[in-house]
């Protein structure tokens, strides 16, 4: 299972080439709460656009599911993540963690600091 990051997600909501092999993997695809937010962010500083998209049509896409960890032990997992101090790439690390699954992403930071098991590269 892999859980994507904020810009994994907006790839993959662009059709995006770097994603070809996500798309290609078979794998079950998941979208955090955390990611939806800083979506949001975003759209509000106008740093992205969605094309003829909604937040919550993206959060609803049949490419992947919304997961919804418990929040205690979600916050509590993010409290050990503290080599980053962006409190997105923060709780996308610690919901990976907490579930046992994959992080796709593309940041230099995260992929030097998770290891082989613990990302996918895109």
């Amino acid at each position: 299972m892999i859980l994507l990051d904020t810009h994994a997600l907006i790839w993959l909501e662009q059709g995006h080439r770097r994603t070809r092999t996500l798309q290609r993997s078979g794998r079950r695809l998941y979208v955090s709460p955390a990611t939806l937010l800083e979506l949001q962010f975003l759209l509000e500083i106008g740093r992205i656009r969605l094309r003829g998209a909604t937040l919550e049509s993206v959060a609803a896409d049949d490419r992947w599911n919304l997961d919804d960890p418990p929040a205690a032990s979600w916050f509590m997992q993010a409290v050990d993540v503290s080599w980053t101090h962006d409190p997105f790439d923060r709780l996308l690390v610690a919901h990976a963690r907490l579930r046992g699954w994959r992080l796709a992403t593309a940041d230099a930071n995260l992929l030097s600091q998770l290891g082989d098991r613990e990302r996918v590269e895109v």
